[in-house]
């Protein structure tokens, strides 16, 4: 996985097996580095850190890709843990002109970790995409919306 951003407490990842390919508007995670089953054991400080940081992934990874020319109509943001018992957000970018994932409609996801395994590679972000992201955060976080958070 490409580490696009770290704080002292988390890690915003791009993973090489996407769930969205780059194409249909590309995939980020947010992951703590302290295991917790679910966000309610977060303490609070920690707690806003992380929605301060899905935020940002999200406008960021809009920004970007849109200026890539993949247009993002909407973000979605999971919470799943569902094969894996730790915390940790998924950023999808849903392209106004999604082909294996299309806009509008919900996103699939394979049933189990196996059906996940199996499914082809799909194109994760690219290495220049990572990099603006990156550069994107680290814009936003002097914006007056962010500077405070």
């Amino acid at each position: 996985m490409a580490i696009v951003f770290e704080t002292n407490n988390f890690l915003i990842v791009a993973p090489e097996k996407p769930h969205v390919s780059r194409s249909d508007g590309g995939h980020l995670v947010v992951v703590p580095k302290v295991e917790v089953e679910d966000r309610t054991k977060l303490t609070a400080p920690l707690a806003i850190e992380l929605m301060k940081l899905t935020m940002l992934s999200g406008e960021a990874l809009r920004t970007v890709m849109t200026t890539r020319g993949i247009e993002i109509g909407r973000i979605n943001y999971q919470d799943n843990g569902n094969w894996t018992p730790h915390l940790h957000i998924h950023i999808y970018g849903r392209a106004k002109g999604a082909v294996l994932q299309p806009y509008g409609t919900p996103l699939h996801s394979p049933a189990t970790r196996k059906e996940f395994e199996a499914m082809p590679t799909l194109e994760p972000l690219n290495e220049d995409d990572v990099a603006e992201i990156k550069s994107e955060i680290g814009r936003l976080l002097q914006s007056e919306k962010y500077r405070n958070f």
